[in-house]
């Protein structure tokens, strides 16, 4: 990496973002690599042990202190389910060409599993709003599926055939209207 610039006052931040031609792919999945295992490892520790502890004794042993805070502990949960499994999308999409890849996705999907029934037992007992934080694990991947499907069906030949029927169909329109 080059030396950065003498003056950066006004331009450190726009020397540190990804410049193509000056930084490699492989830099930067390395670093989004090194972000997304970071993000992972932070929000698996607070799910495992929420905020303020577990009740050690009293009529809720076990459970998160933290959950006596509804809307608090629901909006911290999804949030830290949310970021947790985008971070894990990111670790198994740079990782997927890696030797070892079965182990890794293996590796990652277990880890999820932990942090479900980690969730779970440390979570009162409402299972309805338990299953909607599950269901925000799967956003990351269901919207990665939909976006993969979407790219797929765009470059199908009857895709392409059809957006230029309709093209054919707006111009033809338009010229009936100006003759």
């Amino acid at each position: 990496m080059a030396n950065p610039p003498k003056n950066t006052g006004k331009n450190w931040f726009k020397y540190f973002q990804y410049q193509e031609g000056r930084d490699t792919p492989a830099d930067a999945r390395n670093i989004l690599l090194i972000v997304a295992a970071l993000i992972a490892t932070v929000t698996f520790q607070a799910g495992v042990a929420p905020p303020g502890g577990v009740w050690q004794e009293g009529p809720r042993p076990g459970k998160a202190i933290y959950a006596s805070k509804k809307v608090a502990f629901y909006v911290f949960l999804i949030s830290n389910t949310l970021a947790l499994s985008s971070s894990i999308l990111v670790i198994i999409s740079l990782t997927i060409t890696f030797p070892f890849r079965l182990e890794i996705v293996v590796a990652m999907v277990s880890m999820i599993i932990t942090y479900g029934s980690a969730i779970f037992a440390v979570t009162p007992g409402e299972s309805g709003r338990f299953r909607f934080v599950l269901f925000v694990a799967l956003g990351p991947f269901v919207v990665r599926c939909l976006i993969q499907i979407f790219r797929a069906f765009k470059t199908m030949p009857a895709y392409d055939r059809i957006v230029k029927e309709r093209m054919q169909e707006k111009n033809l329109g338009t010229e009936r209207v100006t003759t």
